[in-house]
């Protein structure tokens, strides 16, 4: 299966890198992210095939044993998923799984933490990382309501994005869904997302795909 390039997806994951960064400032040291602070690393979650292709593409440049490491902690995640979810055996595409299944296997796999992290709380693929990762932080807004956005991030934070913020996250959303539905008519791919582990064993996960 061929899917989209290095090149090409850049550009996305470098702009959602920037709103972070510029979300961040704005809201003046409320973000609680540092290095060491792994709550959002911990308990499976859905990322799409975009993000696949990029984990495996920051596989490909690791030395051989840390990229062994990474694929084992995976292989044995996804072998403990498949074992407690035996749908996931047929295919790891998570688009006709209900909100309520997919809250349920992350529930039960709560405490399995990325198999990219590391034991000092470093992402081993960081400059490759999903999406969902890189705007982590951030508080939401439902309802004209904040929300702190992890459980590290309690409070209601004062400060608020201003309504730009917000407007060019919905831009990069659209982005993502425009290279999503590329990638789809390009590959004759059914499926968007896969659950994290998944994502660092792309060959695998490809196989389950076209099964």
């Amino acid at each position: 299966m061929s899917g989209p390039t290095l090149p090409t997806l850049l550009p996305l994951y470098h702009k959602t890198d920037h709103w972070f960064q510029r979300a961040t400032a704005t809201l003046l040291g409320e973000v609680p992210c540092r290095l060491g602070c792994t709550s959002c690393c911990i308990g499976p979650f859905p990322i799409t095939v975009l993000d696949v292709h990029m984990l495996q593409q920051g596989l490909a440049g690791l030395p051989s044993d840390r990229r062994h490491r990474i694929e084992q902690r995976a292989i044995e995640q996804t072998d403990a998923m498949e074992a407690a979810f035996p749908q996931l055996t047929r295919s790891n595409l998570l688009d006709h799984w209900s909100d309520r299944e997919i809250d349920r296997l992350g529930t039960e796999f709560h405490h399995h933490p990325c198999p990219a992290l590391e034991a000092d709380g470093r992402c081993g693929v960081y400059q490759h990382r999903p999406l969902v990762c890189r705007s982590m932080g951030i508080p939401t807004e439902d309802h004209g309501m904040a929300h702190g956005a992890c459980d590290v991030q309690t409070f209601i934070p004062i400060i608020r994005l201003p309504s730009s913020f917000r407007e060019e996250e919905d831009r990069l959303a659209q982005e993502e869904a425009a290279a999503l539905d590329m990638h789809r008519r390009t590959t004759r791919s059914t499926g968007e997302e896969v659950f994290l582990p998944y994502g660092f064993l792309g060959r695998r996960q490809t196989r389950k795909a076209e099964g």
